[in-house]
């Protein structure tokens, strides 16, 4: 299947100069590119030429010759026929637990459980220094369990040390059980408020904690130091360049990531801007927030004006708070953190001071809660603050609508459909399926869809997250008509969400998105025309160079 689309050619479209004058801070034009760009009307547009100026903010786009007659002073430099696109936007993600990923224990290769016995003794080999094995990316569906793996299944490999792995989702966690006894947990111990310490049937821990039970664990871990977090961000900074993800939203910012954040901002070294949601409304939340939400920062680098809350768990680890029980487990209906009262409290906490609340919300009682709390707003706390639900991944069909009736964004993650496709409707149901991953029916209202992935949940690829909301299929082309192909979106959408809309859901679509007159040079070239190749090839692409703000930020080795 091929997806051809036959763009506007723009001869020049945005005027640069008058009578023939010279604009003297033109300095750098990219030629010879197959350049695609949004403008103000959603359309597609193509070009040959970019133009940006000495401070890093677009001049124009159009041909090569007449830009270069416009400002011959201009450096030129020759994109050689490659792809020119904007700089690409991830609206859900957490770049310190990317970095952090990349020197933890990986298990999401794992096909079953021997595979991953393997490689927690392989990893416990290599590093006997560690205090703790610490990791995850673990899925019991890919193993064909049909259950949860225990304690005793890591105590077989490694019981001298602690041993915790989070679920891929990263809302169940695997405890061995020196981890367990180092958190104090045992037979005793009462589940939390909105989590789950799983039991056996003599009421022993099995090792597997839901949602907020985790913290039981997290909080006897070693803490990292502030050397450790800047060699996490140093790590998430340069994956995210490679992938042309030139900026991201950090999805629960703490204080000392907040920190780091404004230095490296400050500095010149947050070469990927990062829009910040912080992380619940509590200590943080009252000290940042005396000052009122942090709109732009060091030449639009950093921003942080949005609350990130949490709803309900996650789908795969039956986390998720569901209206009627699991299809497949009839004897739960998930967690949900707060009572209504509650979270509507911490949404209007947020909103009255003039922040974005963005929630974290997987099961339709989880998405029907948020909205609530967010119909339950005055006006003057939602009509401009462009709320959002982050995930929206099962809504009740009645409950769709709404989105569009509040004024509420979609923050969705397409790959999420993708890797969730070998389970999601065992959970729910055929007809509970029908509101899940749902963004036709966001589109065909009129809502806009800011795309993300939920790195490192998923890969920060984003054209691993176009190519999964164009075909709804995995990298290997299953299902072969797509899963639940209904809800699939047009290659224009989905450009769409993970440009100009994902600005949009950043209230930064007038400085990013597109390469539009006076916004940021922030572009990629990649070594493949996205608009040309056959759409189960995209998530095959790769960036050959990131330029945020007109400058370079990576060039891909030969």
């Amino acid at each position: 299947m091929q997806n051809r689309f036959k763009p506007v050619l723009l001869a020049l479209m945005t005027s640069v100069s008058t009578a023939g004058s010279v604009m003297a801070y033109a300095d750098t034009i990219i030629d010879n590119a197959r350049g695609y760009t949004l403008n103000q009307n959603q359309q597609l547009i193509q070009f040959q030429a970019l133009a940006f100026d000495d401070a890093g903010k677009v001049i124009a786009i159009g041909q090569g010759k007449d830009l270069a007659a416009r400002l011959p002073s201009a450096r030129h430099i020759d994109a050689a026929g490659k792809t020119l696109l904007p700089g690409l936007i991830d609206a859900h993600g957490h770049v310190f637990a990317l970095g952090s990923s990349q020197t933890q224990l990986g298990l999401r290769v794992t096909s079953n459980l021997e595979q991953a016995q393997q490689a927690i003794a392989d990893y416990a080999r290599r590093f006997p220094q560690h205090q703790w094995i610490i990791g995850g990316e673990w899925n019991q569906a890919n193993w064909k369990l049909g259950r949860f793996p225990t304690a005793q299944e890591i105590d077989i490999v490694v019981k001298d040390r602690p041993v915790w792995l989070a679920r891929v989702d990263g809302h169940a966690g695997w405890a061995n059980t020196r981890a367990l006894q180092l958190a104090g947990i045992n037979k005793n111990t009462p589940d939390p408020a909105g989590g789950k310490i799983e039991k056996d049937a003599q009421g022993q821990p099995t090792g597997i904690l839901i949602d907020s039970a985790m913290r039981l664990v997290d909080q006897v871990l070693p803490a990292a130091s502030e050397a450790e977090q800047r060699v996490a961000l140093d790590a998430a900074l340069l994956q995210l360049a490679q992938v042309g993800l030139t900026s991201v939203h950090d999805a629960g910012v703490s204080e000392p990531a907040d920190k780091l954040f404004r230095e490296y901002a400050a500095q010149g070294k947050l070469n990927t801007r990062v829009y910040g949601m912080i992380r619940g409304t509590d200590t943080f939340f009252d000290k940042v927030s005396a000052s009122g939400p942090l709109t732009s920062y060091a030449d639009d680098h950093y921003a942080l004006r949005a609350v990130k809350l949490f709803a309900d768990g996650a789908l795969g680890s039956r986390g998720a708070a569901l209206m009627a029980p699991y299809s497949d487990a009839p004897h739960t209906q998930g967690l949900l953190f707060k009572s209504q009262d509650e979270m509507s409290a911490m949404i209007k906490k947020a909103a009255s001071k003039g922040y974005q609340v963005n929630v974290h919300a997987i099961g339709d009682a989880g998405n029907h809660q948020i909205l609530e709390g967010f119909a339950a707003l005055p006006a003057s706390m939602s009509a401009d603050l462009r709320h959002r639900i982050e995930h929206a991944q099962v809504v009740a069909l009645t409950d769709i609508p709404r989105f569009k009736q509040l004024g509420i964004l979609p923050s969705m993650q397409p790959t999420h459909a993708t890797s969730d496709m070998n389970m999601a409707e065992d959970r729910v149901g055929a007809e509970r399926i029908k509101g899940a991953y749902a963004w036709r029916s966001f589109l065909q209202q009129g809502s806009r869809i800011a795309c993300g992935s939920d790195f490192p949940i998923e890969s920060p690829n984003p054209f691993w997250g176009i190519h999964a909301a164009v075909t709804r299929q995995d990298m290997s082309g299953k299902p072969a008509q797509g899963w639940h192909a209904d809800q699939a979106m047009t290659l224009l959408e989905a450009f769409r969400c993970f440009t100009i809309d994902a600005a949009y859901a950043a209230h930064q679509e007038n400085i990013l998105g597109s390469l539009e007159k006076g916004k940021w040079a922030d572009f990629i070239l990649i070594d493949q025309d996205m608009f040309q190749i056959p759409v189960q090839n995209i998530y095959q692409i790769k960036v050959l160079q990131t330029w945020v703000g007109g400058k370079q930020v990576y060039q891909a080795t030969k």
